[in-house]
């Protein structure tokens, strides 16, 4: 076993290009997943068979490699173990040690080769997919794949930069309803207390959106947009809150995003209660709750929540980062466009509320992580790949980026940006170079300050007024800590004394300290850095 492992290591290192410490295989595309599985009550053991398609894009490929997580020691005999790998009738030698399954082919591929292999297997979840009761006491079973747990129960490329199409078959005792991702092709009573389950997404998504919910439901077919189903999948002892709690705003959140995005991606759109994850989880076209955020009240809490999972459906899920380093292609944009949906359905007051909540969020947690940059070099193989930070001061460079290259330019950006990358991959430099051409600005500096260092721009303003010239002189420098000095687009806001009504100035701060003249009517009597909170700076005033 150890010289064939060290064979195929051999012959599969060349093809293989680590990112985010991930051996990413540009080698292969897994075009289609199929996975059979068998639920019990009496057992948390699964049960499963995987049909994976696979496009062998080069020539003389001898092995490859999927994630699956084996069982060992540490996880007290938790984990899958495989039984057989076959290509039709034929059985496939492989290894399957630390989380990897090395499958190797009966003969070198040629290029553009389609197969389809069988990997039988079988053992119960260390982690993944959770089996175990709801809040209510009844046994359940759902997942929680995010960001690289889908190795605990299916073979997969357990990283973002693949995407393949897929389907799951669940054979589970009959009182269990099943959801999936994509359309329900059946359900059918076998006999025995058993039923079979079969759904199947045609949309192709990264393999931590693949979803499952296995529980005694409550179902509600709610509405339909452009011919997709809206659904609500709660708890049977849940049913009149969940039903109440989902029922908006999903629709309208659908409408907006088609409107000012583009087209949404996916079969159906169900909102699911689950114990799995504790606010929301965006898997595709079957989004994950919280199960306490169930409670009859529809609060702005969940509410939010609820549009932002629906956001991911566009950034995460149809358009996603190529690798973890990029995480905020997700969670920033989900959480900005959060917010615009709110401006535009709940008025603009309520958008100010939650983009000054979002910068004292970045502050307060810059104190904590002053390191933490939004683009950097990270794997879910060996640590955490996203923050607050991630999701609060991406949305902030979003906000940023608007007000820089105007609204029209940017949505103009947003949209040419997702209609390019649409089902498939995309990285920091690609959506700057989209954003670059709707607006026609050079957009390097404002992305290399905000997205790949950590600190945030210190402001102290200081002003003076000449009363024999009638000139205001502005001195503005920049106090942060460290040698990166920022270029700064700043709005200023003059008062003048009797007067409720502002003079708008507009400077750059490019350099550590810099003094602004302006001609001036009237005596000013104060000044106001940044009125309209475009700017996420911490503004210090010494006079």
């Amino acid at each position: 076993m150890q010289k064939f492992l060290a064979f195929i290591i051999i012959t599969i290192l060349p093809f293989l290009a680590v990112a985010d410490g991930y051996p990413i295989n540009k080698s292969i595309d897994i075009k289609h997943y199929s996975f059979k599985l068998s639920l019990f009550d009496s057992t948390d053991e699964i049960v499963g068979e995987a049909q994976i398609t696979i496009q062998l894009k080069r020539e003389g490929i001898q092995s490859f490699r999927l994630d699956l997580a084996s069982q060992t020691e540490e996880r007290k005999g938790k984990g899958m173990k495989v039984k057989a790998i076959l290509l039709g009738n034929q059985s496939l030698r492989f290894s399957h040690d630390k989380d990897e399954l090395v499958i190797q082919l009966p003969a070198a591929s040629t290029a553009g080769t389609e197969i389809s292999i069988h990997i039988l297997y079988q053992g119960v979840p260390f982690d993944g997919l959770r089996i175990g009761a709801t809040k209510f006491g009844d046994r359940s079973f759902f997942n929680e794949n995010w960001p690289n747990r889908t190795r605990h129960w299916l073979p997969t490329i357990d990283h973002p930069y693949d995407k393949a199409t897929s389907e799951f078959i669940v054979t589970a005792p009959a009182k269990y309803k099943v959801v999936s991702n994509g359309l329900l092709l059946e359900e059918s009573y076998l006999g025995n207390n058993l039923k079979l389950t079969h759904w199947k997404q045609s949309v192709p998504v990264s393999s931590w959106l693949f979803v499952l919910g296995v529980a005694e439901f409550a179902v509600q077919y709610v509405d339909q947009f452009k011919g997709k189903s809206i659904e609500t999948w709660v708890y049977s002892k849940n049913r009149e809150a969940g039903f109440y709690d989902f029922k908006e705003p999903t629709k309208k959140v659908l409408e907006f995003y088609s409107k000012y995005v583009g087209p949404f991606a996916y079969e159906k759109l169900a909102n699911i209660q689950t114990p799995s994850v504790n606010g929301g989880m965006e898997t595709s076209s079957a989004i994950f709750y919280g199960e306490d955020l169930v409670n009859g009240k529809r609060d702005e809490r969940t509410r939010n929540i609820v549009i932002h999972e629906i956001a991911h459906q566009w950034f995460g899920n149809a358009v996603t980062e190529t690798t973890w380093d990029d995480a905020w292609l997700s969670e920033g944009f989900a959480t900005y466009f959060t917010l615009l949906f709110i401006e535009n359905e709940y008025g603009k007051a309520e958008f100010d509320k939650g983009i000054q909540k979002a910068k004292k969020a970045v502050f307060d947690m810059s104190v904590k992580m002053p390191q933490f940059s939004i683009v950097s070099d990270r794997t879910a193989e060996k640590e955490v790949v996203t923050t607050g930070l991630t999701y609060q001061k991406g949305a902030w460079v979003l906000h940023m980026l608007r007000n820089l290259v105007g609204d029209a330019s940017f949505q103009k950006g947003i949209q040419v940006y997702y209609a390019k990358y649409f089902n498939a991959n995309t990285t920091t430099d690609q959506f700057r170079e989209e954003m670059e051409k709707a607006s026609g600005k050079d957009l390097k500096q404002f992305f290399k300050q905000w997205l790949y260092q950590p600190i945030n721009p210190t402001i102290n303003a200081n002003w003076d007024f000449d009363s024999k010239q009638k000139k205001l002189v502005i001195d503005l420098s920049q106090t942060q800590v460290g040698d990166i000095i920022f270029d700064l687009p700043i709005e200023i806001a003059c008062y003048t004394k009797g007067s409720d009504i502002p003079q708008f100035l507009k400077v750059q701060l490019n350099m550590r300290e810099q003094k602004f003249t302006f001609p001036y009517s009237g005596v000013p009597e104060k000044i106001v850095v940044d009125p309209n909170n475009r700017l996420l700076s911490s503004i210090n005033y010494t006079n």
